[in-house]
């Protein structure tokens, strides 16, 4: 292939994907770029194209031969082939067999209860944050990270004081350019895990680090490794996606206080609606997900040769206005909304009812608690963490 464009795009803002996206859509649903490790790859633009690419078993994350795949970039995850060739669909297979019951619709809705009463706690801390200091609140700090955080852990069995530890070693591992270290740092996260699996042996819980390690005397091709790697990508997406799109839902809501009063007026009414938007429009991260071709495909009027690279842009299949009316508007009443920010067939993410129960609660009491939430600064203004796998913000300065 001729590669052209190199990833990530520059792009004006943390809410707006980059305008070259649109650009490459109408000269075709699958073009040819550059990644940001140097090597060749297809990006999906378009929304047909990217469900096929999901649902389609001739894609998948591993690679016929690894040492001459495509790699995307030098961070921990989603950074080039995972898994054997040979056996990745049976070990998809079991994995979902493990976690499904841990994340099932029934035990989100259990929990929903929890998560309001943990919600509540963050929100009374903002609230106690601003009346100490009567200056600008960061909502990243006080709800945006450490909801999640308490969520996951909990979900998980991991010990909320040991935040610190796998915050650093989340940013780690997400780095674009890390030049090796978060591959360091994904070892570091393994071996927690591992050693977490460890006391959940000797003293189970109920939760899904107890359920893995429980798993393994049934299993014993399940290893320590494979535990701990499972279990260290479960807790880094647990946190970390949901804790972007919490700050870029507020950002959405905030730079057009319309949208907010709209919610505030009927946020029970409303929420369900306003957070499917929000998955479908924000895009924290300039990347998109990685597959590799297991043969040749034809696709979207392109010869995809067996071991080439495919990234699929859900940003920019999400606002494909083939699908989408006014695409590029945040629309809080959008119906349907069949978004791909969760994947789709298959690999459908095993956590979307846990972020889904998360951003509802949140969604649905921040403004009901603060109706006049506004931003403290411009959200042009906010820096964007560009060099991170996950992308978004790290600072949402609020005032009310």
């Amino acid at each position: 292939m001729t590669t052209t464009a190199r990833l990530p795009f520059a792009r004006p803002n943390v809410l707006d994907i980059a305008p070259l996206y649109e650009v490459l859509r109408r000269e075709g649903p699958i073009v040819p770029v550059t990644t940001p490790k140097g090597d060749p790859a297809w990006l999906v633009t378009a929304y047909d194209q990217a469900r096929e690419v999901f649902s389609d078993k001739r894609f998948g994350r591993s690679h016929p031969a690894p040492e001459e795949a495509s790699a995307v970039s030098d961070a921990a995850i989603l950074n080039g082939p995972q898994g054997d060739y040979d056996t990745e669909q049976q070990e998809h297979a079991r994995l979902r067999r493990l976690l499904v019951p841990a994340f099932s619709a029934n035990r989100m809705r259990r929990l929903g209860d929890r998560i309001q009463e943990l919600a509540d706690r963050c929100l009374d801390d903002l609230a106690a944050a601003r009346d100490a200091t009567n200056t600008p609140v960061n909502l990243h700090e006080h709800l945006s990270f450490p909801l999640p955080v308490l969520v996951i852990c909990e979900l998980l069995g991991v010990p909320y004081a040991d935040r610190a530890k796998f915050r650093d070693l989340s940013d780690r591992i997400g780095v674009l350019d890390s030049g090796g270290d978060a591959q360091v740092a994904m070892a570091e996260f393994t071996a927690y895990m591992s050693g977490l699996a460890d006391a959940k042996r000797a003293d189970p819980g109920h939760d899904v680090v107890s359920d893995l390690a429980a798993a393994q005397k049934d299993d014993p091709t399940f290893t320590d490794d494979d535990l701990g790697r499972l279990a260290a990508g479960l807790l880094f997406a647990g946190h970390e996606t949901t804790s972007n799109r919490i700050d870029l839902g507020v950002l959405f809501l905030l730079t057009d206080l319309n949208r907010r009063d709209a919610l505030a007026a009927d946020p029970e009414g409303r929420v369900h609606a306003t957070v499917e938007e929000i998955l479908r429009m924000s895009a924290p991260g300039g990347l998109g997900l990685l597959r590799y071709a297991h043969e040749d495909v034809d696709l979207g009027g392109v010869r995809i040769p067996r071991g080439d690279a495919v990234i699929i842009s859900t940003a920019s299949a999400n606002r494909d206005p083939a699908v989408f009316a006014a695409a590029g508007e945040f629309d809080g009443a959008r119906t349907p909304n069949a978004h791909l920010a969760f994947g789709y067939g298959g690999y459908f993410c095993i956590g979307a009812s846990l972020a889904r129960t998360e951003l509802r609660v949140v969604f649905g009491t921040l403004f009901r608690r603060f109706p006049r939430l506004r931003l403290a600064v411009p959200a042009s203004e906010l820096e964007v963490r560009s060099n991170r796998l996950t992308g978004g913000v790290s600072q949402v300065p609020v005032v009310w």
